[in-house]
């Protein structure tokens, strides 16, 4: 995968991720240098995952629209903005765009809902909701 999914400048961007699995048919992407979360855009996939190379447990999943941009992010990590303690929080963020913008807005990070859980988890190695 590309820089970021994308050709930069009509230039071949140096890869960024690669495909390290699956998990019920979603890739698990690896960062190959940088950045330790997922693409901004996507356009091989709807979704993907980021383990914690350490464990190999769930780190992130991102959703993308049909236009291939950023929709839906839920993490699984530390979120002071949600626990002081600094231990691992289910939590997302949605992204939206401004009518005629292709820059997104991130919401405040939220705690993860049952719903949520129940739609996603199948995803979240090593996760546990209460």
């Amino acid at each position: 995968m590309g820089g970021n999914g994308t050709f930069a400048a009509g230039n071949i961007v140096k890869y960024r991720w690669k495909t390290v699995g699956t998990v019920h048919g979603v890739k698990i992407l690896e960062p190959i240098s940088g950045s330790h979360k997922l693409p901004e855009e996507a356009h091989a996939s709807r979704m993907y995952i980021l383990q914690h190379p350490q464990n190999g447990h769930f780190a992130q999943l991102r959703i993308y629209d049909k236009r291939h941009r950023l929709r839906f992010e839920i993490g699984y990590h530390r979120e002071p903005s949600l626990d002081k303690s600094c231990v691992p929080v289910l939590h997302y963020h949605v992204y939206t765009y401004p009518p005629g913008s292709s820059l997104f807005k991130r919401s405040e990070a939220r705690m993860a809902t049952a719903k949520m859980w129940r739609k996603l988890g199948k995803f979240m190695k090593g996760v546990v909701f209460e």
